[in-house]
C-alpha cells in the first residue's frame, strides 16, 4: 500500500509540471485529437487534414449539440459503422437522459477516454489526497461509488450502453475492483428500491473508508445502514472512514446532514467534475471549494462567454483568453468523438494560475424571465446563507417564473422539501430575497418597488415528494438530478402535480 501511495504522489510531481504551461499542454491535447480523426468520416467532411491551428479549427468546425452529432451516434450505434467521429469501433455509450427531457442520449465512449480521461484523472486526484492526508488508510479498507443501471438489452450491434457510472466500475483496473463495495452484479441493479436494502446489507459488515456519487442518493443509503445498523452514527459502524466524494449538483444544502451522520469525526469532502461525457475538474486543494481544471487529459477546452450565447457568430475563447469571475459556457472536444460539443454546463474561473473553476449553473438551468439573469450560483448561495440563519435543511428544491397577468407583476415560486422546515416562513423567504438581491444586480434591479417582479413565493413540498416525482418518471437513484433554475414551468408543473 505504501508503494501505491509513492505512485500516486509521483503523478502529483508530475501535473505540478504540467500547470506551468497549461495552454501548451492544451494545444498539445488539440494536435493530437485532429491527427487521429483526420481520416474518420468526421474529420474528411471538416476538412481535418487542412486544420493547421486552432483558428483554423473555430472556423471550420461548428459549435456542436447533441441534435448535431446524433446522425453520426446513429450510424455508430445502429449500423455499426467504423471511424466515423473517432478512429475504430466504438462499443461503449453513456446513456444519458439529462436533468430536464426524457429523450435519451447516447454518448460514445472510447477505450482512449477511458483510459486517459476518466482513470487518468482519477489517479491525479488521488496523488492530491494523499498529498494532504498524510495519514490516510484509504488503500486499506473498501470503497464505494454510487452507479446507475446496467444495460437490460443490446441496442445496436455488440454495443454496451449504459449509465457512465456503470461503464467506469465495470472496466476499472482488477487491483481497483478489489477495493470496492458491493460487487458489480449488485452495485448496478436497476430497481433502486431492491438495490437499496441489498447494499445496505452487505456494506454495514465492511470496512468501508470512502463514498462517492450524488450526495442525495448516498444519504439515502448511508441512513439505510444506520436504520438496519440500530445506529444513530455511522463512525460505530464505520471507524476507519474518511472521505465522501460528490459531484453533480451543490454540496451546501447537504453538508450539515452527512455532518449529522458521522457525529464523532470530521470527514474529508472532495468535489468533483465528472460526467457522461468526460472528467474535467476536481478539488485539489480540500481547504478551498473550487477545483482544479484538468488541462492535460484528452480533452481540449473552449469557452464561450454566457452573455454571448445567442449570438450568431460569437466570440470563443481558449484556455489562455479566460478571465476571472465570469460565466462560461464549456465547450469540448474529446478522443470520443465529441467535437466543439457544448456540453450544457456553464463555469466560473475562480483562479488562473493555476486554472480552478465552480460550475456555476446549466446553460437551460437559469431564470430570465424578466431580465433578472438568476443563475444557479446564486441561487445556491443565497440558501448555504439564509439556510445558516434559519437553522433549516433542505432535501431538493427547483424554481420557476410565474408570468405576468394582466393584474399581477411576475414572480419566483420556489418548491423547496425541506428536511427541517424554518419557524417562520415569511421571515425565511423575505431573507432569501435579501440575499438575491445583494448577490444580483439584474434581480434587485427587477424586484424594484415590485414593479417587475414581486416577493418570491415559497411552497413547502411535502415528504418525499421529489422521490415520489422520480420516481414516477423511472429515475430513481443513479445520477439523477432535478433541473434547480428553469425558465418555464414544465418541471415544476409536473412536480406540483403529486404535492
Amino acid at each position: 500500500m505504501d508503494l501505491a501511495k509513492l505512485l500516486f504522489k509521483r503523478r502529483y510531481n508530475k501535473l505540478q509540471k504540467d500547470l506551468q504551461d497549461p495552454f501548451l499542454c492544451q494545444k498539445n491535447i488539440f494536435k493530437y485529437l485532429i491527427n487521429r480523426a483526420k481520416n474518420t468520416k468526421w474529420g474528411i467532411e471538416y476538412g481535418y487534414k487542412n486544420i493547421n491551428s486552432i483558428s483554423d479549427f473555430q472556423k471550420q468546425i461548428p459549435i456542436s449539440r447533441y441534435e448535431d452529432l446524433e446522425k453520426y451516434i446513429i450510424e455508430i450505434l445502429e449500423e455499426d459503422k467504423e471511424n466515423v467521429l473517432w478512429p475504430g469501433k466504438i462499443n461503449l455509450f453513456a446513456k444519458s437522459s439529462g436533468t430536464s427531457s426524457s429523450k435519451s442520449k447516447f454518448i460514445p465512449v472510447t477505450k482512449e477516454s477511458l483510459k486517459d480521461n476518466h482513470y487518468k484523472i482519477g489517479r491525479d486526484l488521488m496523488g492530491y489526497l494523499f498529498k494532504q492526508m498524510k495519514c490516510s488508510k484509504l488503500l486499506y479498507g473498501k470503497s464505494f461509488a454510487l452507479a446507475g443501471s446496467r444495460q437490460n438489452k443490446d441496442i445496436g450491434i455488440n454495443k454496451y450502453i449504459s449509465d457512465i457510472s456503470v461503464l467506469l466500475i465495470k472496466f476499472l483496473p482488477w487491483w481497483v475492483k478489489l477495493k470496492r463495495s458491493p460487487k458489480f452484479k449488485v452495485a448496478t441493479m436497476s430497481d433502486w428500491e431492491l438495490k437499496l436494502p441489498k447494499m445496505a446489507n452487505i456494506i454495514r459488515k465492511q470496512n468501508m473508508v470512502s463514498f462517492s456519487g450524488v450526495p442525495s442518493w448516498n444519504l439515502l443509503l448511508m441512513k439505510k445502514v444506520l436504520e438496519l445498523e440500530n445506529k444513530n452514527d455511522l463512525h460505530k459502524i464505520w471507524p476507519n472512514f474518511e472521505l465522501f466524494i460528490h459531484g453533480g449538483v451543490s454540496f451546501s444544502p447537504y453538508k450539515s446532514q452527512f455532518e449529522k451522520l458521522f457525529k464523532n469525526k470530521d470527514i474529508n469532502y472532495l468535489e468533483v467534475y465528472n460526467a457522461s461525457e468526460g472528467f474535467f475538474a476536481f478539488q485539489d486543494d480540500l481547504k478551498r471549494d473550487d477545483m482544479l481544471l484538468s488541462l492535460n487529459s484528452r480533452v481540449f477546452y473552449e469557452f464561450l462567454a454566457l452573455e454571448d450565447i445567442d449570438n450568431d457568430n460569437p466570440k470563443i475563447y481558449t484556455i489562455n483568453e479566460v478571465e476571472l469571475n465570469k460565466n462560461y459556457a464549456l465547450i469540448i472536444s474529446t478522443s470520443s468523438g465529441l467535437w466543439r460539443y457544448m456540453i450544457g454546463d456553464t463555469v466560473k474561473f475562480t483562479s488562473l494560475k493555476p486554472h480552478r473553476i465552480i460550475v456555476s449553473g446549466r446553460v437551460k438551468s437559469f431564470i430570465n424571465a424578466f431580465g433578472e439573469e438568476l443563475i444557479v450560483d446564486n441561487a445556491e448561495k443565497a440558501l448555504s446563507r439564509v439556510n445558516e440563519k434559519h437553522n433549516t435543511e433542505i432535501k431538493e428544491y427547483t424554481v420557476a417564473p410565474v408570468f405576468m397577468s394582466e393584474n399581477n407583476t411576475g414572480r419566483h415560486q420556489w418548491l423547496i422539501e425541506f428536511n427541517k422546515a424554518p419557524n417562520d416562513l415569511s421571515s425565511y423567504i423575505k431573507d432569501l430575497d435579501l440575499e438575491l438581491k445583494s448577490l444580483n444586480s439584474d434581480y434587485e434591479a427587477k424586484r424594484y418597488n415590485d414593479m417587475t417582479l414581486s416577493m418570491p413565493e415559497l411552497i413547502i413540498a411535502r415528504e418525499n415528494l421529489f422521490y415520489d416525482w422520480f420516481k414516477a418518471n423511472k429515475r430513481l437513484g443513479g445520477q439523477h438530478k432535478v433541473l434547480r433554475l428553469k425558465n418555464d414551468r414544465q418541471i415544476i408543473d409536473d412536480i406540483l402535480k403529486l404535492n
